[in-house]
């Protein structure tokens, strides 16, 4: 029994519950989805009350409202191209989103829905499926020469073909796993050193001596999962404009 009681259920907290009362319960409305909802009203809450008051001389809010407009419309612009801006809602509230999610799982008591493969799943079929549509749109039966280099002896077409098609498909795979593993893994350690820290400081006077080391190493992972954060968003709404680079110009 005693060593049940010191179980650490790291993975306890991605579990899925109803928020908001009978409300959320008669709809399956879980905690996942209210953070999402909270992170659409802080996204557009940023960018109305940020551009609301249109000064010559910004202050904090207009000053970082514009400066995530200019992130990204610069990313779209300088990996896609002129017709980049085309994308820049799409991948604006894309990196916004999963930025928020990210985000808010950092505060006490709160969820982090990237942390989830189904939300990460779906946010990368969003992606791909939006790709594929661009190439097809712009391209026609032309796209599917993607699948096939130019200049390849016509010999290896029954290799070279598969692994191409493999290639594309994989591509929704590693957007939707990366970030989900950094999500997860974080969010384990976290609990894992503040089980820890609390063990120890359960054990008297030479537990709270003990208990400085786990507790060292939770600010630490707190700094280093803002980095994290950001990066993880970064790299989802990149590797989007560079998909849809390929999309655009086919290569």
């Amino acid at each position: 029994m005693a060593g049940e009681a010191h179980t650490i259920d790291a993975l306890g907290q991605f579990k899925l519950h109803t928020a908001l009362g009978p409300i959320g319960a008669s709809v399956n409305f879980s905690q996942s989805n209210l953070m999402m909802v909270v992170a659409g009203v802080l996204v557009l809450a940023l960018m109305y009350f940020g551009a609301k008051p249109r000064a010559v001389v910004p202050g904090r809010l207009q000053a970082a409202a514009e400066l995530a407009y200019d992130f990204i419309h610069k990313m779209c612009v300088d990996q896609i191209g002129e017709e980049g801006k085309r994308f820049f809602p799409f991948v604006f509230t894309l990196f916004f989103f999963v930025l928020f999610g990210n985000l808010l799982g950092l505060l006490p008591f709160s969820f982090a829905y990237t942390s989830h493969i189904a939300v990460t799943a779906a946010l990368a079929l969003t992606v791909i499926v939006l790709v594929t549509v661009v190439a097809l749109s712009i391209h026609g039966m032309h796209f599917f020469t993607y699948f096939w280099p130019h200049g390849a002896p016509k010999a290896l077409a029954p290799i070279i073909i598969p692994v191409e098609v493999i290639s594309y498909l994989s591509r929704p795979v590693s957007l939707s796993i990366r970030l989900f593993a950094n999500m997860v893994a974080g969010h384990v350690m976290f609990e894992v050193f503040a089980s820890f820290m609390i063990m120890m400081a359960g054990a008297g006077a030479i537990g709270y001596v003990g208990a400085v080391g786990p507790l060292a190493l939770n600010v630490v992972l707190m700094g280093f999962e803002l980095l994290v954060a950001f990066l993880q968003a970064y790299v989802f709404a990149v590797l989007t404009c560079i998909y849809l680079h390929d999309a655009v110009h086919l290569h």
